[in-house]
This record gives C-alpha cells, structure tokens and sequence, in this order.
C-alpha cells in the first residue's frame, strides 16, 4: 500500500499517460467506444477503492493540493484559444437545455420519492431535498437547504454519500457518451455545438521543450496568483474562494487570448496533459466506504439519474439539442464548476466557456431549487 505522496505522483502520472500512449500507438478500436480519458477515470477509481494509495493526511492534502492548483491553470490554457463571440452565436439554446435539465430533475426526485416514500416515511424524504440542491448547484447549497428545513447531521451523510457515488457514476457515463454524438444528434436533428463554436488554433506547430516549460510554469503562476486574488474577494454561500479562482483564471486566459502570447505553440498540448492528469486525481479521491449504510438513498439517487436521462433525451428530440450540449447541462448541474468545465473540454475545448457559465448558474439557483422540491416532498410525504 502507498503511504507517500511521491510514490503516489508517480502512479498518476503513469495513470494519465498509459491510454493515450496506447491509443496513439495502436488507435485499437476499443478507443473509439471507450475515449483514454473515462479509462484513466476507470482505472484510478478501481486502484483507489481497491486500496493501492492510503487515504491519509499528507495524500488527502496533496490531493487537494493538486486540484486546487492544476484545474486554474487548465482553464487558462484552455481559454488561450476560445472565441467568447461564437458562444454568444449559440444564444437561447443554451439556456434552454439548462432549464430543461433542471425541470427534468424536478420530475426525476418527485417521481422516485412517489415510487420509493412506503420506505422514506417521517422525515426520510429530507436527504432527497438537500440532495435536490446538490444536484442542481453544489455542496453549498445542498448545506443551505440542510439547515433551511432542519435536517439532522445524521441525515445529511446520507445525501453526502448518495451525492458522492451518483456523482461518480454519472461522470463516467458523460465522458463516455462523447463517440456517440454523431448518432445522437442525428436522431434529434441538431447540429453539433461543438460546430457552431469554431476553436481557432492560432498556432500548428508543435510543443518543444521550452514552450512546455513556459506555458506549464506561466499557467501555475496564473493559477497561483488568481488563488491568491480570490482569498482577498468577498464570498458568500453562493461564490466561494474556488469559485472566484476559476473565474479569474477564465478571465486571464481570455484576455491572454487577444494578446501575441496566444500564438506561442504548446498550450494546447500542456492543456491536454493537464487535463487527463487533473481527471486521475479526481478518480482516486473515490472511496465508497459507508455503501451498505443507505442502500435505499443510493438506489434513489440512481433511479433519479436513470429517469433524469431519460427525460433530457425525450427533451433533446423535441427541441433538437445536441449531445454535447445536453451533457454539459446535466454535470453542471450534477457535478458542479470544477467538474464540468473538465467534461466541455473532453467534448469541445471551444465549449468550456460554456460549461463554467452553466455551473455558476446551477450556484446561483441551486438553493431556491432545493427548497422548492422540499416543499413538494414533504406535501408528499407518508406520516
């Protein structure tokens, strides 16, 4: 077992080189269902809760570290190409697939609590409601709506845990549907968003030794000095120290978009390393310690995403959304800012922008949602 964090490093780092290694050495036709990014994200989750790593102070931090560290200075990289015009191009569609999501969620956590209240009498309707603002925002709404409607400590581990492994779950599934878009949204009659937001590469050449160095040491420096920033900006329940961070980072790599510095060669290269690398950290902080503890949440929290895809699927063919589009909403919704910006630039780098304006929005209307599927269960709910 690892104990340390070197040794630790050197697995992620093994971890997030080895499949695209394979794919560009092979391109067997398992990566063409299977992209490298969701088996990296299988193979850290399957070492991590099979034990490799101990979960202890010095990797627990380290861990932390590394994401609140390298997910900054991949957004700066990230941005260096993107155009903000053609996102504003994709006008009203976006919206409307994030209100869509967000109403095929409310059906999702009705219906289920309808299906399963003869086993959620008394106040076990109360972990779905604060999961509700989870699943619409993040953690901090989810403790908004906790102490809104009086949920006991004891209860709210039962929406942290069913979060935790819906959110898993859920993530694999996204990052796996990405070889299915075309399919997709030829049945629904929609183009691409990833075509309607054209990624300029301003630079083809490739990455060398000393523009690896640069951009990977002026990223962190950006990352650093956002962080440094967000720490002296007011927060709320809503916006975060993160959430300012991710912001700021946005913003320079967006400004640093219109300047000569977004012609020097290799952003996209460190921004691709950088990426697989920051997704095998997040895997192996996966722990599903407490599983058999809330068997009737966890099934509750799948059957709310089964019915939630279903829904958006029916809704993507009425109102011809594409995939790309539909699956950015859903883990802005489900798995928040950090997350989805991740899930964009695996689809579409030119659709991270979007993915961050989509979280923030589910921030902003997380709590407001939480409570209101609140009233409704607890109107429902068996005395």
């Amino acid at each position: 077992m690892i104990q340390t964090v070197w040794p630790y490093l050197a697995v992620m780092l093994l971890c997030a080189g080895i499949f695209p290694a394979l794919e560009r050495r092979f391109e067997w036709r398992l990566f063409k269902v299977m992209p490298p990014i969701v088996l990296t994200y299988l193979l850290v989750t399957a070492l991590s809760v099979s034990g490799l790593w101990q979960i202890n102070e010095a990797i627990r931090g380290t861990q932390a570290n590394l994401i609140g560290r390298l997910v900054p200075a991949l957004l700066f990289l990230l941005m260096i190409n993107c155009d903000l015009r053609a996102i504003f191009r994709l006008g009203p569609r976006v919206l409307g697939v994030f209100f869509c999501t967000s109403l095929c969620l409310l059906i999702a956590f009705v219906a289920t609590f309808l299906l399963y209240r003869n086993w959620l009498a008394g106040d076990a309707w109360q972990p779905l409601a604060a999961l509700s603002g989870s699943w619409v925002g993040g953690s901090a709404n989810m403790i908004a709506v906790k102490q809104a409607i009086g949920m006991s400590d004891s209860l709210l581990a039962m929406s942290l845990l069913t979060d935790a492994l819906g959110y898993s779950m859920w993530v694999v599934v996204l990052f796996s549907v990405a070889p299915l878009a075309g399919a997709f949204n030829r049945w629904t009659r929609a183009q691409s968003s990833a075509d309607l937001v054209v990624v300029e590469l301003r630079s083809h050449a490739p990455a060398t030794p000393d523009s690896v160095l640069v951009w990977l040491g002026l990223a962190l420096l950006v990352g650093a000095g956002c962080a440094a920033l967000a720490a002296l900006l007011p927060t709320s329940s809503m916006i975060s120290a993160t959430t300012w961070t991710i912001l700021l980072a946005t913003a320079s790599g967006l400004v640093a978009a219109h300047t000569p510095l977004a012609r020097y060669p290799g952003a996209n290269a460190i921004s691709s390393a950088l990426l697989i690398g920051v997704v095998a950290v997040l895997a192996s902080q996966s722990n599903f310690e407490g599983i058999g503890e809330a068997p009737m949440y966890l099934l509750c929290g799948l059957t709310i995403i089964v019915m939630h895809a279903v829904l958006l699927i029916l809704a993507a063919r009425v109102f011809h959304f594409d995939l790309y589009l539909c699956g950015i909403a859903s883990l802005a919704h489900i798995g928040g800012v950090a997350a989805t910006p991740l899930l964009a630039a695996s689809y579409s780098r030119s659709l991270v922008p979007v993915g961050i304006l989509l979280a923030l929005l589910g921030y902003i209307l997380g709590t407001g949602f939480g409570l209101g599927v609140a009233s409704i269960l607890s109107a429902l709910a068996l005395p």
